[in-house]
């Protein structure tokens, strides 16, 4: 630890100090200037972090994932080994824009491993991202995603438990989480899940 209370491995290479108390980046890793990473998040090998992303708290990036401009990550979030991320829907070499497509990962998403994750859209607090998965559009809180292009398989809750909801169309999860189904609202998504307080 150093004493910004944040460690850095030797063969890292981290050209910010906006780095919250408690965050480990590991070997090979390369954090590029403008970058805001914050507390107790884990930076596993040979990820790279392009200018302009923000990471939130408590987030765990496992190896071989790279982050480019346009990408806010909230805090919870964890991003499985090699899942990846684009930032241009009509890339062509040497071109480049004055600004990126925004993309945003909210409270508690998770994505599985070798998910792909297309620009411009929203991953919902707490969704599930299964390993794979190619994600073309926005992801509404709580669903589980899988296939190219991903659906959704069911609903999930922050604890990472299936939520199977009786007649009055309500569940809850073994942290005593209650969640209601509703169906056919009337915004994008024909059904969205939302938690009780």
């Amino acid at each position: 630890m150093n004493e910004n209370k944040f460690f850095v491995h030797p063969n890292a290479i981290v050209e910010t100090d906006n780095i919250g108390a408690k965050t480990r980046i590991w070997a090979f890793a390369h954090v590029l200037k403008n970058v805001s990473i914050g507390e107790d998040c884990n930076l596993c090998d040979y990820v790279f972090v392009e200018g302009g992303v923000s990471i939130g708290n408590r987030v765990t990036i496992k190896n071989g994932i790279s982050l480019w401009e346009g990408v806010s990550i909230e805090d919870d979030v964890f991003l499985g080994p090699n899942c990846v991320f684009t930032n241009d829907m009509f890339p062509r070499s040497k071109a480049h824009h004055a600004e990126y497509e925004k993309t945003l990962l909210k409270k508690g998403a998770s994505v599985g491993a070798n998910a792909t994750i297309l620009c411009g859209i929203t991953l919902g607090s707490y969704c599930l991202i299964g390993a794979g998965a190619v994600v073309t559009r926005d992801v509404p809180d709580f669903a589980c995603m899988v296939g190219s292009p991903a659906k959704i398989l069911y609903w999930i809750s922050k604890t990472g438990e299936r939520l199977n909801f009786d007649k009055e169309n309500l569940a809850a999860d073994s942290a005593g989480n209650k969640y209601k189904l509703i169906v056919n609202t009337e915004e994008k998504i024909s059904e969205k899940v939302v938690e009780l307080k």
